[in-house]
């Protein structure tokens, strides 16, 4: 209740002050707020969010603008004046000024890169060079560095000297006169050396580090595996190029983690917030999934067609293939999702691909298994209920063979669905392609046309005296 109330008298006092047109009591209060609250400020009253960001002071407008979301930043931008979009584009740091300017027209680019200072502009331009999906585009050339034969004392002053304007002072780097990486050291190592000790005395040479080409969902699992808060970047020579910290693989893994949702649902990842794409580009984003899977499904015709004289000769089949469909989609589906979870966080491998295999065997015959006894169950009872004329009779004299037929057309049809849906993620995978595009809707439309080919040739085996009578 008292956090609502602040919130309230937050939002008046606001209010009020933009009222009286007073640029320095609105500075002085947005300076004052905490970041969270003046970004809650700014989805609150999108009519007053650019003059927000031009009212505080740039250090602590940077800050903000950088946790807005990207459709908010577009507007902000292009509501500022260029006086005050360079001076925040400026002060932004340069792997979140990338990031922003990576989401704008290419004419929009070259227009704000224009309004960089010198520096900041050769930075940016470096490194918007690096591929789209690259650690090159995250990192920041904002880190300290040190020689070996620097002392604790000298790290020191070069800490106190340089690290307002770095990234982070949690790690520090250790590099040759070509600018090489040695190693990394952690600053809490460094405090706790006494003074006149040299850096080489600190180092283990166990850096590790990432290439500027090397992709962000790789690096946000090197992240994870080896539990930093910064790691280094270096390019093909071993050349110190700049630092990714863990704030921005929060980042890359919401990313990935937007994308793998949206292709497991059957559609193109969006670039964009769902409310904030156009309606044409939401349709093109879906159609082609859904093109794609209806040329699929129209297999399942096809296969129908195949086995339009078994139909025909016992309609009662045709009841079941519902059932047959859905269960066998079902299972892929749930292999899919498991799999494709388990490949992202990294709890399964390409190496792993025959253990998974042999669980999803013994899962899919004990799943299957499970359904074809209920299914075979549900036509006994039916058949009993029939026999004592409760309900109609369906199943004739052959009920026994059916119920047999779609006991195990379950158990064949469960099978393959977990065994298409497990290893489809990992084919793919294997080939260089992204696994979420498995979906649960293309593993679904697969197992369903796959799984009346099973059906019907379980029947027809037997149920053969009564197809030919």
């Amino acid at each position: 209740m008292s956090t609502e109330l602040e919130e309230i008298s937050l939002k008046y006092q606001f209010e009020q002050l933009v009222q009286s047109h007073d640029v320095l009591m609105i500075r002085n209060f947005l300076d004052d707020q905490n970041i969270s609250d003046v970004v809650d400020l700014i989805y609150e009253f999108p009519e007053h969010e650019a003059e927000i960001i031009s009212g505080m002071s740039i250090n602590r407008a940077a800050k903000v603008f950088k946790i807005l979301d990207v459709s908010v930043q577009k507007t902000i931008v292009h509501e500022l004046s260029n006086y005050k979009t360079a001076e925040l584009l400026n002060e932004l740091p340069a792997d979140d000024r990338t990031d922003f300017l990576e989401e704008l027209p290419k004419g929009v680019i070259r227009d704000l890169i224009k309004l960089l200072n010198p520096e900041e502009r050769k930075i940016t331009l470096s490194l918007l060079g690096y591929p789209e999906d690259s650690i090159g585009r995250l990192m920041t050339p904002d880190y300290i560095y040190v020689y070996s034969y620097n002392t604790i004392e000298e790290v020191i002053n070069i800490i106190r000297k340089v690290g307002k304007n770095s990234e982070t002072i949690d790690v520090i780097y250790v590099i040759n006169k070509n600018g090489e990486l040695i190693d990394d050291l952690r600053i809490r190592d460094i405090i706790l050396a006494s003074p006149q000790q040299r850096i080489d005395e600190l180092m283990d040479e166990r850096v590790i580090a990432l290439n500027v080409n090397t992709d962000q969902e790789h690096a946000s699992a090197i992240f994870k595996m080896n539990n930093r808060v910064a790691l280094p970047v270096t390019d093909n020579n071993n050349i110190l190029m700049g630092i990714v910290t863990i704030d921005d693989m929060f980042w890359v893994a919401n990313e990935e983690f937007s994308e793998d949702i949206q292709k497991i649902g059957g559609t193109e990842a969006l670039d964009e917030p769902y409310l904030d794409i156009s309606l044409f580009k939401l349709v093109k984003k879906r159609v082609s999934w859904l093109i794609i899977l209806f040329l699929s499904e129209m297999l399942t015709a096809t296969a129908m067609s195949h086995y339009a004289d078994e139909i025909q000769a016992a309609v009662v089949l045709s009841i079941f293939v519902p059932l047959i469909m859905s269960s066998g989609g079902n299972s892929g589906s749930q292999a899919s999702t498991l799999i494709i979870q388990a490949l992202a966080v990294g709890d399964v491998t390409l190496n792993d691909w025959w253990r998974v295999m042999r669980r999803e065997i013994l899962s899919g015959l004990m799943l299957g298994g499970i359904l074809g006894m209920i299914g075979f169950v549900r036509i006994f009872v039916w058949h009993q209920l029939m026999a004592h004329g409760l309900i109609e009779n369906l199943y004739g004299t052959h009920w026994l063979m059916i119920a047999v037929s779609i006991g195990l057309s379950l158990i064949g049809v469960v099978l393959w669905g977990t065994l298409a849906g497990s290893m489809l993620p990992i084919i793919i995978k294997k080939l260089k392609g992204d696994p979420a595009v498995s979906s649960a809707p293309f593993v679904a439309t697969l197992v369903d046309v796959t799984g009346l080919v099973i059906y019907f040739t379980i029947a027809s085996v037997f149920l053969k005296d009564l197809l030919h009578h």
